[in-house]
């Protein structure tokens, strides 16, 4: 079974969640058909662990194959 690619995505609406959050921050987002059909999106964040968010308060960005590597390692 292939492995489900990671999606970078940008917060550009961090309301109600200004503790896990940070506007304008690149985060790692999950792979979860359940939580894309409901609306959500599943993100690492500041806590370092996993959850669902409104999907309308990220943006996915593509990157350049060698910046998106950068990122994932420091990620």
């Amino acid at each position: 079974m292939a492995k489900a690619a990671k999606r970078l995505v940008i917060c550009v609406d961090n309301s109600g969640y200004e503790v896990s959050l940070e506007r304008r921050k690149i985060y790692l987002s999950l792979p979860d058909a359940k939580a894309e059909s409901l609306g959500q999106v599943r993100v690492i964040d500041e806590s370092g662990e996993d959850y669902l968010y409104p999907k309308k308060a990220f943006v996915e960005v593509a990157l350049p194959q060698p910046i998106r590597r950068a990122v994932l390692d420091a990620a």
